[in-house]
């Protein structure tokens, strides 16, 4: 299986990017909109910002605030596949490196396509962290 692994630096403590990682005000921000806050054990479902549109969903299997957020995940395009989503949140000089892991993903040729799409969306979305999370 293919998993895309990325790591960014954030100029905030780990209290305020996990907020920015569970919290349905703030995921919204820089990722898509969830119908809950992520916490252990609690299922949810992801929608588009701007349609409304039902984009996924899954469950969280790990919460370990303020250190380590994982959960499963699945949209359409994955048509009914799982992946794993994992996120380790790191002190550093000056704020938090945020690691994500998202795993589980076609190791095919049919499926690598959606592997690009991931690749880049989560460039795009963490990218757009960047400068909410420091303020």
């Amino acid at each position: 299986m293919t998993t895309i692994t990325k790591s960014i630096y954030l100029k905030a403590p780990k209290p305020t990017v996990w907020a920015f990682l569970t919290e349905i005000d703030k995921v919204k921000i820089w990722f898509h909109r969830y119908d809950t806050d992520l916490a252990a054990g609690r299922d949810y479902r992801i929608f588009g910002q701007d349609s409304g549109k039902e984009l996924g969903h899954g469950t969280v299997t790990r919460a370990e605030p303020h250190d380590l957020l994982e959960y499963s995940f699945s949209i359409g395009p994955m048509q009914g596949a799982t992946s794993t989503v994992k996120w380790t949140l790191e002190d550093v000089p000056g704020g938090t490196r945020l690691n994500l892991e998202h795993s589980g993903l076609g190791d095919d040729a049919e499926g690598f396509g959606l592997v690009l799409a991931l690749d880049k969306g989560w460039d795009e979305h963490l990218a757009r962290m960047r400068e909410p999370v420091a303020a």
